[in-house]
């Protein structure tokens, strides 16, 4: 009896143990992910969602304030597409002053001409494909107020403070409109950020803009003739990693590397942020992979000689 009571107890066992391996396979992508993440991240600090859901997949000082340099412009145009009564085909014509700003700050630009005439659109497009602090400066100026430029540009940070504030980023801070800081004031945290790109990839203009790899635009000149404007998207992830749909670089002293990434598989969006990483888009790349259980072949897509690097 002992015997065969004990085979007994070694096939209930047995079948336990293949019940309990049947359902560890069985489980969802959610459940799985929440038992570890993506390994080697170089970055200091980052972020992964599930875009659909709204929820965390993985962290890495998820509530650590840090600079953000150029994906500062997220938001800028996020206040720009915001904004009740959105006229995208109005014309603003380009200042000296934004020319003037950029050669004195050193930022990356849009090679904005003097006298052009383009929409808020084509704007959009000059700010978030090369990165152009022309652009967002611009924007900044056309959709402040005040009666001058500097009030104007003053007024539009504090309307990206009071979005900040109204999408639940308690520990962002801007001081600029493009990014570039001298005090220190300009900040925030991998979850704050992913807050943003998720507000951000619900307007329809924005998630056109971001996902382009590159655009033509044409705008009238000065002279009375058409300028052709060739951007390229400074986001390598598009063009090279399946399913990328954007979203933002930034590169700085100070903040180092910085990525606000998406792409989408299978009917499913996941969001990514990256703040000072050596390795930005190797790092988003093992992200990425992670959340879809998968092993992506990659070729990194190459920016043309000569343009803008952000």
């Amino acid at each position: 009896m002992r015997r065969l009571g004990g085979t007994a107890v070694r096939r209930w066992g047995a079948a336990v143990i293949a019940s309990t391996a049947a359902l560890t396979i069985a489980l969802p992508v959610s459940t799985a992910e929440a038992a570890g993440g993506p390994s080697g991240i170089s970055a200091k600090g980052a972020y992964l969602m599930d875009n659909g859901t709204n929820t965390r997949l993985w962290s890495k000082g998820a509530d650590t304030k840090r600079p953000m340099a150029s994906t500062t412009k997220l938001m800028t145009a996020m206040v720009v597409l915001d904004t009740r009564g959105l006229n995208l085909s109005k014309k603003v014509t380009v200042k000296q002053s934004y020319i003037d700003y950029v050669a004195r700050v050193g930022g990356s630009k849009a090679d904005l001409k003097k006298g052009d005439k383009l929409t808020v659109k084509q704007l959009l497009y000059g700010l978030l494909l090369p990165s152009g602090c022309d652009a967002a400066m611009a924007l900044a100026d056309t959709f402040g107020t005040g009666d001058t430029t500097a009030k104007r540009t003053k007024s539009f940070i504090s309307q990206m403070n009071k979005k900040a504030s109204a999408l639940g980023m308690t520990k962002t801070h801007y001081d600029t409109f493009d990014g570039i800081s001298f005090g220190e004031q300009n900040y925030t945290t991998p979850r704050d950020m992913a807050k943003l790109a998720r507000h951000a990839l619900g307007n329809s203009t924005l998630t056109t803009v971001v996902k382009s790899v590159d655009t033509v635009q044409k705008a009238p000149a000065a002279n009375g003739r058409t300028r052709t404007y060739s951007w390229n998207n400074t986001n390598r992830l598009l063009g090279s990693y399946s399913g990328a749909i954007g979203i933002k670089t930034g590169t700085g002293t100070a903040p180092g590397r910085c990525l606000v990434f998406a792409a989408k598989r299978n009917g499913r969006t996941v969001v990514g942020v990256i703040l000072n990483a050596p390795k930005r888009y190797p790092d988003a790349k093992k992200m990425l992979d992670w959340a879809f259980d998968t092993n992506t072949k990659v070729s990194w897509r190459q920016l043309p000689q000569g343009a803008p690097q952000d």
